[in-house]
C-alpha cells in the first residue's frame, strides 16, 4: 500500500519527468498550438474542415491565451489548451460558450449577470494528439478518458496527467492575468472529473447542449479551483511548478 506522501511524491515526479507546461506566448509556439489542433479537430475527428495551411484557427485565437502540453522523453506536443477572454472594451463581446448555449443557459445565470466581464474568460478547444488517444472509445473524443486513470490506491496507481496538466496551466494562466471566473462547455464525464481530483466549485449553469456530442456549460470561480487543487496533496507540487513556470516566462 502506497502512503499519501510517497503517492504525492511519486506523481510529482512522474509529472516532472515526463510533461512539461509551454505557455505559447511567441508565433512559433502559437503557429504548434494551431498545428495540433488541425491534426485533432479537422484531420482525426472531422470537427472542423481541411485547411490547405495545416492550422487550425479562429477569430477568437487573436485574443487567446495557449497552453502547449510537451511529452519530454520524445519532445512531442501531446496537448493544448485555450483560455478566451472578453475582447478590450468590448464588455458585450459574447464568449463561444455563450453563442453555442443561447437559450439554454439558467435564467440569472452568473454566466450572464453579476460579473465583471474584463475578469471573466472561457477554457476552449482543448485537444490531444492521437498517440495519446489509444484506448477503446477515445478516437472520437479530443481528449483521453480519464476516469481510466484516476487510480490513488492499491500497488499501482496511475494518474491523469495530460488533462491535469493542461488545465492547471490554463488555471495557472487565468490567476496570472487577473481572471477571477473561468467558463467551460464539456462533456459530462470531464465536469464529474473535475470533481474527482479536487475542484469542488464546478457550477452547472445551463441544460445540455449538442455540440459535437453533448455538452455542458459551467462555471468555476478560479480561487476556488486554485484552493481546490492546492488543497489536493497529490495536485499541489504540479500546480506550484506549473504556475512558476508560466510567471516567469516572457508575457505572463
Amino acid at each position: 500500500m502506497v502512503d499519501s506522501v510517497s503517492l504525492r511524491e511519486s506523481i510529482d515526479r512522474g509529472f516532472k519527468s515526463k510533461f512539461e507546461v509551454v505557455p505559447a506566448f511567441t508565433d512559433e509556439l502559437k503557429d504548434q498550438v494551431y498545428r495540433l489542433r488541425h491534426g485533432v479537430y479537422c484531420e482525426d475527428l472531422k470537427w472542423e474542415p481541411i485547411q490547405p495551411s495545416g492550422r487550425e484557427t479562429d477569430d477568437y485565437d487573436r485574443h487567446s491565451v495557449h497552453i502547449l502540453l510537451r511529452y519530454l522523453p520524445t519532445g512531442e506536443n501531446v496537448g493544448c489548451v485555450r483560455m478566451v477572454p472578453t475582447r478590450p472594451n468590448d464588455p458585450t463581446f459574447r464568449l463561444p460558450f455563450e453563442r453555442v448555449c443561447e437559450g439554454r443557459l439558467d435564467p440569472g445565470a452568473q454566466a450572464l449577470a453579476g460579473l465583471d466581464r474584463d475578469k471573466v474568460a472561457e477554457v476552449s478547444r482543448l485537444a490531444v494528439s492521437s498517440n495519446f488517444r489509444r484506448r477503446q472509445g477515445e478516437a472520437g473524443r479530443a481528449a483521453p478518458d480519464t476516469t481510466q486513470d484516476l487510480i490513488i490506491s492499491g500497488p499501482k496507481p496511475r494518474f491523469p496527467f495530460i488533462i491535469v496538466g493542461l488545465y492547471v496551466g490554463i488555471v495557472a494562466m487565468a490567476k496570472l492575468r487577473g481572471i477571477e471566473t473561468l467558463f467551460v462547455l464539456t462533456e459530462p464525464r470531464l465536469a464529474q472529473h473535475f470533481k474527482r481530483i479536487g475542484v469542488t466549485q464546478v457550477t452547472q449553469i445551463g441544460s445540455p447542449v449538442e455540440h459535437r456530442g453533448m455538452r455542458i456549460p459551467s462555471l468555476m470561480p478560479v480561487n476556488g479551483i486554485i484552493d481546490g487543487f492546492c488543497m489536493n496533496p497529490l495536485v499541489r507540487p504540479i500546480y506550484e511548478s506549473v504556475y512558476d513556470q508560466i510567471s516567469s516566462a516572457r508575457g505572463a
